[in-house]
């Protein structure tokens, strides 16, 4: 596994997770595209929609992806990274763990992140999430 993608990677999502604008700022393309298939079936483009949402969350004391504040955790199950030179892609189904007054609730989506490293430093420049249960057609 490439340790250089697999820090950046872990430090861009505690990032969002944790409300860091500083941090999602300097590992983030101005011009990010996203899709995030929960939110909308349209692409996503640039910072502003994440920012909105770590901003309000932060203000209600909540990590992203989080309904009220507690703790949370994310794992990464069936991490992939690929690099090619100064572009990588990295997939997984991403986990997150939230524990509330009511339990534990862990979400689960797939996930492709692509970055590349721009003047030095490495951003991410799309991101594709996509469920993760089993397909309509699926029996």
């Amino acid at each position: 596994m490439d340790q250089e993608i697999h820090a950046f990677l872990i430090k861009h999502l505690q990032g969002i997770l944790q409300n860091d604008l500083v941090v999602y700022y300097a590992t983030t393309s101005e011009d990010l595209t996203l899709y995030e298939w929960w939110v909308t079936p349209h692409r996503l483009d640039g910072q502003p929609f994440h920012e909105f949402m770590m901003t309000s969350n932060a203000e209600r004391g909540a990590v992203f992806g989080a309904e009220e504040a507690g703790k949370t955790r994310f794992d990464l199950s069936n991490l992939n990274i690929q690099r090619y030179g100064e572009t990588a892609i990295a997939s997984y189904t991403l986990l997150i763990s939230a524990s509330s007054q009511a339990g534990v609730n862990v979400a689960a989506h797939n996930e492709s992140r692509v970055m590349v490293k721009l003047d030095g430093a490495w951003k991410v420049v799309h991101v594709h999430k996509s469920p993760a249960y089993a397909a309509p057609h699926v029996g």
